[in-house]
């Protein structure tokens, strides 16, 4: 690549006809043994008209592609009819809810209370009294 281009009419013509055939900027530069900013620079002071893109991809777009095939819309099942491994994923679980389990973990039923609970426990206040139960308040021994 020279450090000093003479730009003559022969060489804005070359550089004009290969801006219009929609080559890119460093192929231009390539052929014409210029770097991609020397060519950059030479079209903006030219005033060549601005493209977004090459017209070799101008032509490309202008064919439509097919479109893809849309993906094949399965049903949700509902949760009693998916597999425990699946209906338990679907648990939902907060720190600012009760997390008191009801059911048994081996069904589909299974889920947390999930009430607002009593700050600084796990619990909903129904639930703290389950949780937390003190034996010498049940009147025994």
């Amino acid at each position: 690549m020279n450090n000093t281009i003479d730009w003559n009419e022969k060489r804005m013509a070359q550089l004009a006809k290969l801006w219009d055939e929609g080559l890119p900027i460093t192929q231009i530069g390539v052929k014409m043994g210029v770097s991609r900013s020397a060519i950059a620079g030479k079209i903006h002071r030219m005033q060549l008209p601005k493209r977004t893109e090459a017209k070799n991809e101008k032509a490309d777009k202008a064919t439509p592609k097919p479109r893809p095939k849309q993906p094949e819309v399965i049903p949700l099942l509902a949760r009693d009819n998916l597999p425990l491994k699946l209906a338990l994923r679907n648990i939902t679980w907060s720190r600012s809810r009760c997390s008191w389990p009801i059911g048994n973990p081996q069904s589909t039923d299974f889920h947390f209370c999930s009430k607002d609970v009593v700050v600084g426990k796990p619990y909903c206040n129904e639930h703290c009294f389950d949780a937390y139960a003190n034996p010498r308040e049940g009147g025994g021994s």
